[in-house]
């Protein structure tokens, strides 16, 4: 009988995968991967020559039984498009399956998006709850949310570009004004880390349009956190909405745009924001 190996893959840096990937790649007999395409080039760049068959959240239970089957006659190692596998992404429903065949599983850890943003947040790394991504749907975002509020611990989250902007806007109306970082590309060439307050992610990326793959590590609740106000917005202080505006043009945008992208955000009127802005500005200038 052959061995199920989950087998971590790089998150972006090739480099990354460790030499017993390699190993455990080279000798099985089969490997399933979440998506093939990647698969084929990652096993390419390492002029690996291997069967593969897919093994993604659309079919993963019409292919246990074929993966089962190939246990008969060698070992599979099972990759996700990135990171470890299992984790986010298919791969319980197959354990669970070798497990009760009484097959032998094992892990081949390696590079995980999760604790790589977890370590290099600058938040409590010694207990934290792991959220995955985050819900497609408003509703059910807020829901989740609004389920961890009290929690204390660091919570970690995935997000996709195209939905960062809304799921800051949602995190600040259940957890409030708090710590986050936002890790970004993760070991890629543009790998970024914007550590700040949930406000201060939320004018960063409406200025700056979200690309890229998303991990999320918001501090647990503290006392100190701000909690929303009665309709679900955050109050901000004048010096953190003049600062925001002052961010915004320093990054490159027009008053009038950084004005009405911090009025939206913060919920204050955009002539109050305005005023703040230029008094700030006039006391930066010594008038």
């Amino acid at each position: 009988m052959g061995i199920l190996y989950l087998v971590a893959t790089p998150i972006g840096n090739l480099e990354d995968i460790t030499l017993r990937a390699l190993r455990v790649l080279k000798q099985a007999a089969l490997i399933a991967a979440e998506d093939t395409r990647p698969a084929r080039n990652l096993l390419a760049h390492f002029r690996i020559s291997k069967p593969i068959t897919s093994y993604f959240e659309h079919n993963k239970l019409a292919k246990i039984n074929q993966i089962l089957d190939a246990l008969d006659r060698g070992d599979v190692a099972v990759i996700s498009e990135a990171g470890m596998p299992g984790l986010s992404d298919p791969g319980y429903e197959l354990v669970r399956a070798a497990l009760e065949h009484n097959l032998r599983v094992v892990p081949i850890p390696g590079a995980s998006a999760l604790t790589t943003a977890l370590v290099a947040s600058g938040l409590p790394t010694d207990q934290f709850v792991y959220l995955g991504f985050l819900p497609r749907q408003k509703n059910a975002r807020l829901k989740l949310l609004q389920s961890v509020a009290e929690e204390p611990r660091t919570l970690v989250a995935y997000e996709a570009p195209h939905r960062v902007c809304a799921s800051l806007d949602d995190v600040a109306e259940t957890l409030g004004d708090r710590a986050i970082c936002v890790a970004r590309e993760l070991t890629k060439l543009h790998e970024e880390f914007l550590r700040g307050s949930v406000n201060a992610a939320r004018v960063h990326f409406a200025a700056h349009p979200p690309r890229g793959e998303f991990t999320f590590v918001i501090a647990g609740k503290t006392t100190e956190h701000r909690q929303p106000t009665t309709d679900g917005t955050i109050a901000w202080d004048d010096t953190r909405v003049a600062e925001a505006v002052r961010e915004l043009i320093a990054a490159g945008a027009t008053r009038t745009e950084a004005v009405k992208r911090v009025a939206r955000a913060s919920g204050r009127a955009r002539r109050e924001v305005y005023r703040l802005a230029m008094t700030n500005e006039q006391v930066a200038n010594g008038r």
